[in-house]
């Protein structure tokens, strides 16, 4: 098993895994259509997309977290102003 501490590594290999496995297929049927040959046309581009979202998305992730806490709200600042009230 994989160390907790590299909890974001996982979770972004996975989310690029099967991102680039799920628009990768529909770019090549955009693309191609329904060839017969569409399988390896596909498996093509899917190894080709993956090798570049998974240093992607972990190259972006922490701006994309500071992104994130940036649009949500605190819940422990609601909670304080609520109190002071």
């Amino acid at each position: 098993m994989i160390d907790s501490k590299h909890k974001h590594l996982v979770v972004a290999f996975f989310m690029t895994l099967l991102m680039s496995c799920l628009m990768s297929l529909v770019i090549s049927i955009f693309n191609v259509g329904f060839d017969k040959n569409i399988l390896n046309i596909w498996f093509k581009a899917w190894s080709f997309a993956f090798v570049i979202a998974f240093p992607a998305a972990v190259l972006v992730s922490p701006i994309v977290s500071k992104l994130v806490t940036l649009v949500l709200r605190d819940e422990n600042i609601n909670i304080k102003s609520r109190q002071s009230i």
